[in-house]
């Protein structure tokens, strides 16, 4: 019988089905970090458990960390007090942590990859719904609550249902400007911040295969954007070389054994998808978002939807949006004045992002009344970046180049862009107050962010290519 890359890694793990109801689901891999960690911790306390696998569990602060001065005590109370719980968690648990100074630390979803922890074919959970990211490398990658949390550090299990398949084919050549970022707010765009849901989403076509690992990892990042469980990507010789000689990839004779298995990750010929979605690269152009949904994008020479373009229903909820984000129905996006730029995230924090960055922003300054944060997505990137000389292009362009964390992308930490000011971001979401109480933020590529930095507006980043 004909089966997709979901199918197989799903029926590799599923330890028992229950008649008419869920299957009880083995999980390869746990990361856990300082935010939703503490509670399931207290939970196995109160129930007097140990973890199961502990060495199964991975653990890194990155959601509540500063992004300057990580040698000095953490300012917010809420902040240090989670991060300095989950280093007692950790130890009292035996758990491996790669907090705050440790070479490992950084965002979850960056360092699982760059380790080689993450590896075709397995299942991965963690407490932050961006675990789709890992679907990059042929797994099955979702996030979890804080109950569940507790369950697989209690079990390596989960009660899972089957959700239905989706494949999105994305055929052809992408045009000058055109990165991952924007293909992947080109399809929320298409089929809504919902259009997804129920589903596990495979990405395929020629152009999909064309990517690097790290632009595959920003599209499956955001398919949790469009209502998905997960998303992923058929393993290939770019994964292969992309985890071999990593800190914990296999190696010898047990790295040729993995790789014959990789190889037979795939979707079948004849497999059948529950939904099936064609999409041209050539149509593609670097998106910008408006609202305060990833759905709410258009192109950069686009216009926000006129009110009659917009379902009835929908109206109100259009409406409110653009109310908080101060624009008007068939406005154009191009030339909107931006004050903060934000260039990090699970998204979009990886060495590559950096590099395209500052290939791009080489003997230019930014905008006299603009602030720009460039934040890596783990140590490794920092201290890569640096090597490379990157900080030095950054400095001499007026961007800030910070350490490694979550940063702006939530307005959780120190990192929060100030009520009423625009941002473009490379980060997943633009929900009303993502950023910090009153933060207007518009989603971007970093090439488009980029741009924006230097101009000070919303800019067509192929105009000064």
């Amino acid at each position: 019988m004909s089966k997709t890359l979901f199918d197989k890694i799903w029926d590799r793990h599923v330890v028992k089905t229950i008649e008419g109801g869920p299957s009880v689901f083995y999980i390869d891999r746990h990361f856990i970090h300082e935010v939703t960690s503490p509670q399931a911790f207290k939970g196995l306390q109160n129930r007097g458990l140990p973890v199961f696998r502990p060495k199964q569990v991975v653990a890194t602060a990155d959601h509540n960390v500063p992004t300057i001065n990580q040698h000095l005590p953490i300012r917010e109370e809420l902040s240090r007090r989670q991060v300095e719980q989950l280093k007692k968690n950790c130890a009292d648990f035996g758990i491996e942590l790669y907090g705050l100074g440790h070479p490992f630390q950084g965002i979850v979803h960056v360092i699982g990859p760059e380790l080689g922890i993450t590896q075709p074919g397995m299942t991965i959970v963690c407490g932050d719904s961006h675990t789709s990211t890992h679907g990059a490398f042929g797994t099955i990658g979702f996030g979890i609550g804080t109950s569940e949390v507790e369950m697989v550090l209690a079990t390596q299990c989960l009660m899972q249902s089957k959700p239905k398949l989706m494949r999105i084919n994305v055929e052809g050549s992408l045009n000058k400007g055109v990165v991952s970022k924007d293909i992947i707010l080109h399809i929320i765009s298409l089929i809504s911040a919902s259009g997804a849901t129920g589903y596990a989403v495979e990405y395929a076509g020629s152009t999909i295969r064309n990517l690097s690992m790290e632009a595959r990892m920003t599209i499956c990042n955001m398919s949790i954007e469009m209502g998905a469980r997960c998303g992923m990507i058929a393993p290939d010789e770019t994964t292969f070389n992309y985890i071999k000689g990593r800190t914990f990839a296999p190696r010898g004779s047990d790295w040729d054994k993995a790789v014959e298995d990789w190889k037979t990750l795939y979707s079948d010929e004849d497999a059948v998808f529950d939904s099936e979605l064609n999409v041209r690269a050539e149509d593609i152009e670097p998106m910008i978002t408006y609202g305060t949904n990833p759905g709410m994008g258009v192109g950069i020479t686009g216009h926000i939807p006129a009110l009659n373009d917009i379902e009835e229903k929908d109206r109100p909820s259009f409406e409110k949006s653009l109310h908080y984000m101060g624009l008007t129905p068939g406005e154009e996006m191009k030339g909107k004045k931006v004050d903060y730029v934000f260039i990090g995230s699970c998204t979009n924090s990886r060495i590559e992002d950096l590099r395209m960055v500052a290939s791009f922003v080489k003997g230019k300054k930014k905008a006299a009344d603009i602030e720009v944060w460039v934040v890596p997505g783990s140590s490794q990137v920092e201290k890569q970046a640096i090597k490379e000389g990157l900080n030095q292009v950054f400095e001499e362009a007026g961007f800030m180049l910070r350490q490694s964390g979550c940063s702006a992308c939530l307005g959780m930490n120190e990192d929060k862009i100030p009520a009423g000011k625009y941002c473009i971001s490379t980060s997943n979401r633009n929900f009303e107050g993502r950023q910090g109480p009153g933060a207007r933020t518009m989603l971007a590529s970093p090439l488009t962010a980029a741009a924006a930095a230097i101009t000070g507006i919303v800019t067509d980043v192929r105009e000064l290519i």
